[in-house]
């Protein structure tokens, strides 16, 4: 009788046993937690079944159909259909759609390289030579010349110059914004006053008003002949820009990082620069992977800026399309669209950087 009670208690739970557990432990373990869920759940009622008969069962989603033959109780997916190209592409050339997929397909064929490579002084060393070549050709893809046809900048639009824009500022301003952190804790003064006035003076300065200052202020430091490109000014103002918040987050993961890893480096006879490159600063970028990423989010969001100094990125592209009389009042299936896409892209990249904590996890129990 004693072994078969145990044999009992032993018996794993249910599976609805065990569902019934996590609700108890993670929305109703108090009175509390139990209100707020309830609460919860009525907002999500309220919310969540009119949004879904406006996008999908009230919806239209023949491709072909107009603005006058749209339901008019739901979504009228069409507007999307029939301006998709434009969202994407901007006005960049139809018959050169296949040098912006050329440049993204370089990037899927350079991660699938990197990731069947194991040996790990080869892989950093496609790595390093990839980010150095890589630019160049895009360039040249996108752009033209070497005998493309050359599209000029201010055709290029839509979700393609939201990418150019926020690749540019997250990898030109990474290096940049290290170098400033570490010249914020160096020893000589004028490095370090240098450093600490760039990013305290970037710092207190709204991104508009910089995009405002790089598409006004900046020629004027050039030839009056030299007429700089709009797409560049943005560049160097995101840049600017961007280099200031990352260079403060690097700051923050070297003061993370415990004196007695400086002190055990210089017992070993290490350089300064030995010992910043192999020892102290892969640890500080360690730590600080969840807020470099979240700044290189908080910039990419921040491209839809552009608009101000001329510049239609997918966002000022849904405004543009619905100015077109056949498609008046349909502002918000496009703004739908561009919030599910900027989702996608935003979240892809929060998930990869949990992968990296993950992988460059160390402190394990």
């Amino acid at each position: 009788m004693a072994l078969h009670q145990t044999q009992l208690a032993k018996k794993p739970p249910s599976n609805q046993s065990g569902i019934i557990l996590w609700l108890k432990i993670n929305l109703f373990s108090s009175t509390l937690n139990s209100v707020l869920t309830l609460f919860t759940l009525y907002i999500l009622y309220l919310t969540i079944p009119p949004l879904l008969n406006w996008m999908v069962f009230d919806a239209t989603f023949n491709p072909t159909i107009t603005n006058d033959n749209c339901s008019k109780d739901g979504a009228c997916w069409p507007f999307v259909f029939q301006n998709f190209n434009l969202f994407i592409y901007g006005f960049y050339p139809e018959d050169g759609y296949w040098r912006i997929h050329t440049a993204f397909l370089l990037i899927v064929l350079f991660v699938f390289i990197v990731k069947m490579i194991k040996n790990y002084r080869y892989k950093y060393q496609i790595i390093g030579t990839f980010f150095f070549i890589y630019p160049i050709i895009a360039f040249f893809l996108l752009y033209g010349g070497l005998g493309l046809e050359v599209i000029e900048t201010h055709r290029w639009g839509g979700l393609t110059l939201t990418v150019v824009v926020a690749s540019v500022g997250i990898f030109v301003s990474f290096p940049l914004g290290i170098l400033l952190a570490l010249g914020r804790q160096s020893k000589m003064q004028v490095i370090r006053l240098f450093s600490v006035i760039y990013i305290e003076f970037i710092r207190g300065i709204p991104l508009i008003t910089i995009l405002f200052m790089a598409s006004v202020v900046l020629p004027l430091f050039f030839a009056s002949s030299m007429d700089m490109d709009k797409l560049i000014r943005a560049l160097i103002g995101i840049t600017l820009f961007q280099t200031a918040y990352i260079a403060e987050v690097v700051r923050g993961g070297l003061q993370a990082i415990p004196r007695g890893q400086y002190e055990a480096a210089s017992s070993l006879g290490l350089n300064f620069m030995q010992k910043t490159v192999l020892i102290i600063l892969p640890q500080a970028l360690k730590v600080s992977i969840p807020n470099i990423v979240g700044s290189f989010i908080a910039l990419f969001k921040d491209t839809t800026l552009v608009l101000i100094i001329g510049l239609f990125d997918i966002l000022a592209m849904v405004h543009l399309s619905t100015s077109n009389n056949a498609w008046l009042g349909r502002e918000t299936e496009g703004y739908v669209f561009v919030t599910i896409v900027m989702w996608i892209i935003l979240y892809s990249m929060s998930r990869y950087s949990r992968t990296l904590e993950h992988k460059f996890n160390t402190n394990h129990k």
